[in-house]
């Protein structure tokens, strides 16, 4: 991929870059952060400069991020559980003794 030089409007500055990203997605995550700064209201963008409004706004993304990752790590689990059991299930079926426990 070659690199070009695109201009990137986040958080009322403007941000020249070399990338080698698409550009199209590199607009949409400086959406994203607009939009996260947006939220942060008025009282914000009247008192913090456009460094503090970015790093207020990494912070929810991190706090995001890392909320996600234990939801994935959560659900992981929960489906590694469900898989144990499930197979436990059909060997107790499948026991020689034909038991539904395989106790006999």
């Amino acid at each position: 991929m070659t690199t070009k030089t695109i201009s990137l409007d986040i958080a009322g500055a403007t941000y020249r870059m070399n990338v080698d990203a698409d550009e199209e997605h590199l607009k949409r995550l400086a959406q994203i952060v607009n939009e996260r700064v947006a939220a942060l209201g008025p009282k914000a963008h009247q008192r913090a400069t456009p460094t503090q409004l970015l790093a207020m706004v990494a912070l929810g993304l991190a706090d995001d991020w890392l909320l996600e990752k234990e939801r994935a790590k959560s659900v992981e689990d929960a489906t590694r559980r469900a898989v144990v059991n499930a197979i436990a299930r059909i060997d107790r079926r499948l026991a020689p003794d034909g038991s539904p426990d395989g106790d006999a």
